[in-house]
Parts: C-alpha cells; structure tokens; sequence
C-alpha cells in the first residue's frame, strides 16, 4: 500500500457536512457566545481594571484564544472526527483524551438545561413582574424550592421540570435533524436574532437613567491593574471559557467542514465576533446596573455582580425600576437572549457526545438521539430539575466546567505538541487550506506560551480549591468530595475505560485509521504505514 493517500477516505465521504463555510461560522458563533459572555464577561472587566482591561484581553485573545481554535480546528478537519476517533487516530493511546472532552460536555449538558429552563419562565416573570419586591428570596424560595440542607433529592420542582423538558425536546429534535438540517439551520436563525434582540436591549439600556455612571464605572481605566499578574491570568481565563475551546466542541465542527475550507480565515471571523458581542454585554449590562445604582442612591459597586446572582436577581430589580412600560419588553429581550445564547451553546455541547457515540457504535444519528441523548435527558431532569438541583449544579460547573476543561486542554496540548510533535504537520494543513498563514509564532504560542498559561492556571485553581478555609461554597465535605473532586476523578477513570471498548468493523476507525488517509494533495506523508482494526478492535499495522 502506498504510504500516501490524497483520495479521501472511504468513511469520510458519508460523514455529515455543514451547508457552507458561513453556516459552520454560524454554528461556531452559537457555540462561542453563551451565558458567560453576557453575564461573566462584565463583571470580569469591572473588577480587573476596567478599561484597562482591554489591554490583556486582546493580548489573551490573539496569543491564546484564537491559536488554541486554530489548534481544535486543525485537529477536527484533518482527521474528520469527533474527539475520540480524532485522538485515536492522532495516536491510539490518546483517545482516552477524546472521552474525556466528551464526558465533560456531558455533564456541562445535563446541568445546562436547567439554566436555559430558569431563562425560559423569567420570560414570562417579566411580563408581570411575578418576583414582587424581594427577587431573591423569589427566585432560590418561591421558584427554585431550594432545600435547606444538601442532600441528593429526587422531589421534582414543576416549574424547573417542565420548562427544562421542552428545552431537551427542542435541543434533541434539532440534534437529530443532522448537521445541516438541525445545527446549521437552528445557527442560521438563532445567531441573527440573539445580536438583533440584545442589540435593541443595549439600545435601551443606554436610555435609562444612569447609564453614563455603570458605563463610567465599567470603562474608566485602572492602568495599575495592568502590573497585578491576576489580571492578566483573569483575561486569559476569560477568552478560553467563552471561545468554546478544549473540550471538544470546535474539533467537532470543524470535522463536518469540507476538503478545502478556510480554516484560520473563519476562526479570526468568530473569535472577534464572540469579543466584540462580549464587550457589547458589557455596554447593556452596565448601562443597566447604573441605572440601578443611580435609583438605589448607591455606588456602581454595590450592585455589580455576575452569573445567577446578575441574571436573576440584579435584573429583575431593575426591570421593576426601570420607567414604565419599559420593565417588561428589558425582562423579555434579556431573558430571551439568554436562553438563545444558551440554546445554541447547548446544542454544541451535546452534539460532541451524539458525534463521539455514532463514531465509535457506527450507529444512525437518530438512534443515538434517542438513546444516549433521551438518557441524558432524563438524568438533567431528575438531577436538576429538583429542589437540590441549584446546589449539584454550582458544585458541577466549578469542578466540571471551570477545572475540568482547563486540565483537559492543559495534556491535550502538551500531548499533541511535546510528546507526539504534530505542530508542524497540524500548522502545515492550516496553511494549506487556510487565508491567513501560521508560522513559528505560533508554534511558540501553542507549544510554550499556552501549556504555561493553563498549567499556571490549572495550579492556581487548584490550589485555591484545596488550601481554602472550608470546602467549596461552604457545603459538606461529602458533597463536595461526592459532586466536585469525585466527579473530576471519575470522568477520567470512565474515559479510559470507554477507550477499552472495541470498534466495531463497520465504524468510521476500521474503515480509515491512517494519518496519510487526510493528507492533502502535497502534504508530507505521516509515516509508512498503514492501520486498521481486526475484528477484535485492535490496531493492525501493514
């Protein structure tokens, strides 16, 4: 056989395909722009200098954010695959770090849901404004139900439950509609109307009274901030978690992409959008917060706050605030552009699983909807659609989402850069296909700069988890060590063991396993040889 392959593989001509490089730009802004963008970003800003904060931003942005889409994007189109037919075939021993990714996006799917059924009935909160004078106690007494002890509770909340199940029939339909009747359909729609709804939100917020004190508040620049090393790490943190890098979901899509796609030219195009939307939040938001100081007779510092605390407790005290007949038409385009930023963002994230099931079961997309993806509705409707869902769900996003990714990114870049040395061959296929060329700079920025960054990081974290005074939140130590230190430990133990189940010889790995099967016309080969999988699942080399 020669070691050289330019015809594509026989799998990959039945894989899926978005409809066009701007759906798939679509589809990868849906990924990008979510809840943290809107209601992480600003808060981010204001407490890390301000204006100044722009700065490291950027410089996060163009060293780290965008090189490390570039990386996932590089990964997904060569190899065409989800992340563990993509790692596998990287080097069969790291397929484990596939699984991981997926499991990852598996439990950050699950509990998702449950914000995007918060989203959902605040829609219709607002139109009458059903919180009364105290939001807070409205939302964790009257709305969530939340128990007063941590404890595992199956007893369901109505209100969560059924919003959330409409959101998991929605989202599983669209899933198994395909990539380009379901995703990029849902992207083409919901990406124009988040930035049109939040565009006439911003517009006015800018209107309210007060404005120009939360706008003052969040821009005037502290330019000692530049000098403290947290800020800097803050900007990075905050490019990595809002790109939707790391954990799978652009190796993904950028598997359904075409031969010949401009690669670095489409990720430039959203990572400066998913930016630019982020800094846009930041203007509506705290045009709104200082509305609220300024009619509170307090400081912008003693209202800005961000996550849950923002969206369903600050905003709704402003929404009662605010003029009349303006309170309802904010409550509606904010809590709708949650839930459509949130929407998107979900589907992404599930879609990593349905991929990752289908490549290695070799099963339709519609029976693994309606297996693993009516599973996992049903574990996000009993897990946190009850009164302990709240308390599971803030364990789950710290331990899963905000460590878990960061050391999942941390070994697959130094993997595929310091111990198989691919960053030639993956800068060499982005060149080839791409508008914007990558050279040494960016070898440095992936091979060095950024396994510092999350290695610092990912060590700052953890030190911070396992040196503080009480466990996390001040919960039980078993819970904590059950949901947040157990679950990290245990996705990893599961992804190996998944790695041990055989594929099948009718699967996309039996049917093209060679690096030199992706190779473009005048791409080096990969090595001489030529793999694929015995009846058995084991790797045959000839």
């Amino acid at each position: 056989m020669s070691s050289q392959v330019t015809s594509a593989p026989a799998g990959s001509k039945s894989r899926e395909a978005f409809g066009g490089r701007w759906i798939f730009i679509l589809a990868a802004m849906g990924s990008a722009v979510g809840l943290g963008n809107i209601w992480r970003f600003p808060y981010i800003a204001y407490e890390n200098g301000g204006g100044a904060f722009i700065i490291p931003y950027l410089v996060a942005l163009l060293s780290a954010g965008i090189p490390l889409l570039f990386f996932d994007y590089a990964l997904g189109h060569r190899f065409k695959g989800s992340p563990p037919l993509t790692f596998r075939r990287l080097a069969k021993w790291t397929e484990t770090i596939g699984w991981w990714q997926v499991l990852i996006c598996v439990v950050i799917g699950v509990y998702y849901a449950a914000i995007l059924g918060w989203s959902t009935m605040y829609i219709f909160f607002s139109m009458n404004e059903a919180w009364g004078d105290d939001p807070n106690a409205f939302f964790f007494e009257d709305y969530l139900q939340v128990a007063e002890t941590p404890a595992i509770d199956f007893t369901v909340v109505p209100g969560v439950f059924w919003p959330m199940l409409a959101i998991w029939v929605a989202t599983l339909i669209i899933l198994a509609l395909g990539v380009r009747r379901g995703i990029g359909f849902a992207s083409a729609i919901g990406i124009p109307v988040l930035v049109l709804m939040f565009l006439i939100l911003v517009g006015i917020a800018l209107t309210l009274p007060g404005a120009a004190m939360g706008l003052n508040g969040l821009f005037t620049p502290n330019w000692a901030a530049l000098l403290d090393p947290g800020v800097w790490i803050a900007a990075y943190g905050q490019i990595f978690f809002s790109l939707s890098v790391g954990f799978g979901i652009m190796i993904t899509y950028a598997s359904y992409l075409k031969k010949r796609t401009n690669l670095t030219g489409s990720g430039m195009v959203v990572g400066f959008s998913n930016s630019g939307f982020e800094i846009l939040a930041g203007i509506g938001v705290f045009s709104a917060l200082g509305f609220m100081a300024q009619a509170a007779g307090v400081t912008i510092d003693e209202v800005v706050t961000s996550g849950i605390g923002l969206a369903f407790v600050a905003f709704p005290e402003i929404i009662s605030q605010a003029p009349a007949g303006l309170g309802p038409i904010i409550g509606v385009l904010f809590f709708a552009s949650l839930l459509f930023a949130g929407f998107t963002s979900m589907i992404s994230i599930l879609e990593v699983v349905i991929s990752a099931v289908k490549d290695k079961l070799g099963w339709s997309r519609v029976t693994v909807v309606a297996t693993f993806g009516v599973a996992a509705a049903i574990i996000s409707l009993f897990g946190f659609g009850t009164t302990s869902g709240v308390l599971l769900l803030d364990v789950s996003d710290k331990f899963v989402n905000q460590f878990g990714i960061v050391a999942a990114s941390f070994v697959a870049v130094v993997v595929v850069s310091w111990f198989l040395r691919r960053l030639d061959r993956m800068v060499n296929h982005l060149n080839k296909v791409s508008s914007f060329r990558l050279g040494g700079v960016y070898k440095f920025l992936i091979g060095i700069l950024l396994p510092v960054v999350l290695g610092y990081t990912l060590i700052s974290e953890l030190v911070a988890l396992l040196t503080a005074d009480e466990p996390y939140g001040g919960l039980p130590n078993w819970y904590v060590n059950t949901f947040g230190w157990g679950m990290v430990i245990a996705l990893i133990v599961i992804a190996f063991l998944l790695t041990l189940i055989p594929w099948p010889k009718d699967s996309a790995l039996y049917r093209e396993h060679s690096e030199n099967e992706y190779a473009l016309d005048g791409d080096e080969p990969a090595h001489g040889k030529h793999s694929a999988v015995d009846e058995s699942g084991q790797e045959v080399v000839s």
